[in-house]
């Protein structure tokens, strides 16, 4: 770690730390909290946007690796972590990928996705050892998720990626932190404040999910994964979304119900019935 980020360590002045701007919040009733939480998550979107260019280069140097066949990781700890697994658990259904595409890493192990492990985050080379299970190497890149920047298993995580040539980035809510001087293509979100002082579940978390939201998506589309504006190769896994596809296909080729769903239970996919259609013609 240069010197530098390790000064950084030691200051005081994170904005993801820093007092709230709202005051005596026991003493406000329900409408006012609503109210105020809702002003300050107004902010969120804001503040992201003008992250894009970060997200941009991201984006692109995400898609170079998976174009490649190679994986996308998440790591993080605590909401950080839960945000990467759940951005990863839908790509699959979402998109048509496999499981093993996009993966989400939480420390502490899976454990953690429901229950908080004491002390997971502050393990250096914990997130080194998850990433070997998954026979991580340079095909792959690395996404480490921290709305400090100074999580010690997210930097420990890039760190270790840097010495094995492992393409990195990151998301974190704050400026100059040791994480983002770690990665090859950082973003940062700086949200400010908290509405309750410290708890980044709240717009640092939003933040990040709306950075995730952006990643893959954008990613996916250039995969070919999207058609027009639509999941054309979402997992039929539910009646939701056998509907869906369902609607899809009659609008797209003017048929019935029953016969659009038919043909897409017969080929199981959207973009399975259009491959069909279009070698027919």
């Amino acid at each position: 770690m240069c010197h530098h980020n390790k000064k950084w360590m030691h200051r005081q002045n994170k904005t993801t730390e820093a007092d709230s701007v709202h005051r005596n919040l026991e003493q406000m009733d329900t409408l006012s909290l609503l109210t105020k939480i809702n002003q300050e998550d107004q902010t969120v979107a804001v503040s992201v946007s003008n992250a894009i260019p970060q997200v941009q280069k991201l984006a692109d140097a995400v898609y170079e690796k998976l174009k490649h066949g190679g994986r996308l990781f998440f790591i993080g700890s605590g909401t950080s972590g839960r945000l990467g697994i759940v951005d990863a658990s839908e790509c699959p259904p979402t998109f048509g990928i496999g499981h093993g595409v996009v993966i989400g890493i939480i420390a502490g192990g899976d454990h953690a996705i429901r229950k908080a492990q004491e002390g997971a985050e502050d393990d250096m080379a914990a997130a080194w050892k998850d990433l070997l299970g998954h026979n991580i190497s340079s095909n792959d890149f690395v996404v480490g998720i921290s709305a400090s920047g100074t999580t010690p298993y997210v930097l420990g995580g890039l760190k270790d990626c840097r010495s094995h040539h492992i393409a990195t980035g990151c998301i974190v809510c704050n400026t100059e932190s040791p994480i983002a001087g770690m990665a090859d293509c950082p973003v940062e979100v700086v949200v400010g404040p908290e509405f309750v002082t410290g708890s980044t579940r709240m717009k640092a978390g939003t933040a990040q999910k709306l950075v995730l939201n952006m990643l893959t998506t954008t990613v996916m589309i250039k995969m070919g994964r999207v058609k027009d504006n639509k999941m054309v190769d979402m997992m039929l896994t539910n009646k939701k979304l056998v509907d869906r596809g369902t609607r899809m296909l009659m609008d797209l080729y003017h048929w019935e119900y029953d016969a659009a769903q038919t043909s897409l239970l017969k080929h199981g996919s959207v973009r399975a019935v259009i491959d069909f259609e279009e070698c027919m013609k």
